[in-house]
């Protein structure tokens, strides 16, 4: 009978959205947390419209939209990203956000100049909310980048370089 714990122990819980989106709370209340949970519930958001809609031929970016920022937002708060070093996350990250920001503003354009049903309305206005938070998301990442290669590209997790490979009589810049 010591399987079942008894009701008066004050142990931690987890939720059951904890249980399932194993999300941490830290990487939630940052700005790229913030971005990355505001992409996943607008491309939710345009994908259910879409699918309601007469426009339902733009189904198809709202979800690969959708499948790639939970991916992504997985992998950045469970810190599976730093387990693979192989990927370029920051890079893979950016060109999601231009390709997706560029999507979201072409289908948005047309499902709200095209159609003239409310869904495809309301799929339009979510598309273009979506578009400025990846436009925002993307911004921020370039400037990362930037910031990353001015440094010279050096991270904390590699080894510094030893003289050997600084060599001062060389004529390269």
């Amino acid at each position: 009978m010591g399987d079942i714990e008894a009701p008066g122990t004050t142990g931690p819980r987890q939720s059951v959205l904890q249980t399932i989106f194993p999300i941490a709370k830290e990487f939630a209340s940052s700005r790229k947390g913030q971005l990355l949970i505001a992409e996943v519930a607008l491309s939710l958001i345009a994908f259910i419209c879409f699918v309601a809609s007469t426009a339902a031929a733009f189904v198809t970016a709202p979800l690969i939209e959708f499948l790639a920022a939970l991916f992504l937002l997985f992998a950045y708060s469970t810190k599976f990203n730093e387990r693979f070093k192989g990927f370029h996350f920051p890079l893979m990250d950016f060109l999601r956000c231009v390709s997706a920001s560029i999507i979201f503003f072409i289908i948005s354009i047309i499902s709200v100049s095209k159609f003239t049903d409310g869904a495809s309305k309301a799929a339009g206005v979510f598309g273009f909310i979506a578009t400025i938070v990846f436009a925002l998301d993307f911004y921020f990442i370039f400037n990362d980048l930037a910031n990353f290669l001015k440094q010279g590209g050096d991270s904390g997790d590699e080894p510094p370089r030893t003289s050997e490979y600084n060599d001062s009589d060389s004529d390269s810049d």
